[in-house]
């Protein structure tokens, strides 16, 4: 559907450019990350910064973000979720701009490196994140505390792994969102009770001659659960 040109409405209104900004967190099977980008365009050319475009006048904001997933990763069909808009009226030096903001869960072994290295693209673990230009820090913040208060609800945390993983890799991934360790013991019990796994014959033999088995998520089953008023806090 077109747009209808009513310039008698809208020609004497203030232009505000709306953006799109994407949080993309990313797991290594040892710990979270986070994707950023050297800025390549005044202001605050070469510092570093979330990956954005201005939303094209033919385009959705999803598609947006969708598309800056792809040309960043080279991945489609990837976890993304609307965070929250930034619209401080300083919040861009450079003009009026309004924000919406997505945080999108990826495994680091799966994405394109050619495509992210183009965009002067670099992991940082949560804790050695460097300062960001705008309001970029904060969109960082609450995109984690989204991601920490999701993950005791739902199933998030699988996005960020590769299809097949071990127990101790899923506990080490939600130790990584939660910034605390969990009894391995308890841990296990818990996750093996919800019936959401499924086990495989194949085993990972990296960490020892014995090997772990190797798991995969059953969303069918989780659907199932979910429907009938699962708890998934871990």
């Amino acid at each position: 559907m077109k747009l209808i040109n009513n310039t008698n409405i809208y020609t004497a209104q203030q232009k505000i450019l709306v953006a799109v900004d994407c949080i993309i967190f990313g797991f290594d099977s040892k710990k979270l990350k986070l994707l950023l980008f050297k800025r390549k365009v005044e202001p605050s050319k070469g510092l570093w910064s979330l990956i954005g475009a201005f939303i094209k006048d033919e385009q959705s904001i999803d598609d947006g973000a969708k598309q800056i997933l792809f040309e960043t990763t080279g991945l489609k069909n990837i976890y993304l979720e609307q965070l929250k808009t930034y619209g401080d009226v300083y919040r861009d030096v450079a003009g009026r701009v309004i924000s919406i903001a997505y945080y999108s869960l990826i495994s680091v072994n799966e994405f394109e490196l050619e495509s992210v290295e183009k965009y002067d693209a670099h992991w940082f673990d949560l804790d050695e994140i460097p300062e960001l230009i705008f309001d970029h820090g904060q969109m960082v913040n609450d995109a984690i505390n989204q991601l920490r208060h999701k993950a005791k609800h739902q199933p998030i945390g699988f996005n960020l792994l590769p299809e097949y993983f071990t127990i101790p890799e899923l506990q080490t991934l939600y130790e990584s969102i939660y910034q605390r360790q969990l009894d391995s013991r308890n841990f296990r019990k818990k996750i093996l009770s919800l019936d959401i796994l499924t086990k495989t014959t194949k085993k990972d033999k990296l960490g020892s001659k014995k090997g772990a088995f190797l798991y995969s998520f059953n969303k069918e089953k989780f659907d199932i659960l979910i429907s009938n008023g699962l708890n998934f806090e871990i």
